[in-house]
């Protein structure tokens, strides 16, 4: 194989089950692999590529630095926060994410947090694996209240493919759904004021990027806000919420349970405030995995593909 043929570094290939397949693109290449790759490596492993694929790993202005040859980063997910995108563009290195994948995945995630909180799935799951119902010589227990998601109010926080896909699955199971407006802003039509989305509605559920002004939006004084009981679901980013203000809020009684898919720092370190809040029955944490059908992981790879294949085409013409 010529070593002038462009090569395409991917960082992190265990950031996708083995049977995902990435498939190479039809141009000529050279084609080097990693399962993960630490920050402190991430320059020597890309010096001489043309192409990076990273998912997770990061891509920072010194690794760029040391890398003369590189005209693109294929991002294999939407968020590009894992990038330092601007000093890309002053180098002339495009960057290009994957949208759209996740749409049906992560609706159908979401909803099912919402259905297992208010079904409240956990404790009458162990209610039968730690021995209370055997023991209770009823033909039920009740270890918890139980909600139907019929006639609840769901606010979604955030717009755009995800939160309609799950919007249509809400309606279909007889919630009624409300849209909320930016934090501080007049509302639009269509929409309410944030703090009136807040006060009345009985799920949250977070679709909304994260940005200077949304980290944090879900803070102590959105709680306070909140109507009581209230379930949050975010399968959005983590550092929307701010973990300690949630578990205040838990305590509190105000939020009657939350569903994440995403923490604030991934994986959580011992010690961190989502691992004590994971062991209360009236909280699920799912290892961010809402946008990981197969069907999506795929449709994502796919993509990623047809973008390297589409820059090493207008490389060559």
């Amino acid at each position: 194989m010529a070593s002038d043929e462009p090569l395409i570094v991917v960082l992190d290939r265990d950031g996708f089950p083995g049977h995902i397949v990435i498939r190479p693109p039809a141009a000529p290449h050279r084609w080097v692999e990693y399962p993960r790759t630490p920050l402190s490596e991430v320059a020597g492993r890309i010096a001489d590529a043309t192409v990076v694929v990273t998912n997770k790993a990061e891509v920072r202005a010194e690794a760029l630095a040391a890398a003369p040859r590189l005209g693109l980063i294929a991002v294999a997910a939407t968020g590009m926060d894992n990038v330092d995108v601007a000093a890309a563009a002053e180098r002339g290195v495009l960057v290009r994410n994957v949208v759209g994948y996740g749409t049906t995945s992560v609706a159908e995630h979401a909803m099912m947090l919402m259905l297992a909180l208010a079904r409240r799935l956990e404790p009458h799951r162990a209610a039968v694996l730690d021995g209370t119902w055997s023991e209770s010589g009823q033909f039920c227990v009740f270890p918890a209240p139980i909600r139907d998601l019929a006639g609840l109010r769901l606010g979604l926080i955030g717009s755009g493919a995800i939160a309609g896909a799950l919007a249509e699955r809400a309606r279909a199971f007889g919630m009624e759904v409300v849209s909320a407006e930016r934090r501080g802003a007049p509302a639009r039509p269509g929409r309410l004021p944030f703090e009136a989305v807040l006060a009345s509605c009985d799920v949250i559920s977070l679709h909304c990027p994260l940005t200077a002004e949304t980290r944090g939006l879900l803070d102590a004084r959105a709680f306070a806000a909140m109507k009581p009981g209230m379930v949050v679901i975010n399968t959005a980013r983590g550092a929307l919420v701010d973990e300690a203000a949630l578990e205040a809020a838990l305590e509190a009684g105000i939020v009657a349970g939350a569903g994440l898919d995403v923490t604030l720092a991934e994986p959580p370190p011992a010690g961190a405030p989502i691992l004590r809040l994971v062991a209360r029955p009236d909280v699920i944490v799912t290892p961010h995995v809402a946008w990981a059908s197969a069907a999506a992981m795929q449709t994502l790879a796919d993509q990623v593909t047809a973008n390297i294949q589409q820059f090493l085409e207008a490389r060559s013409a």
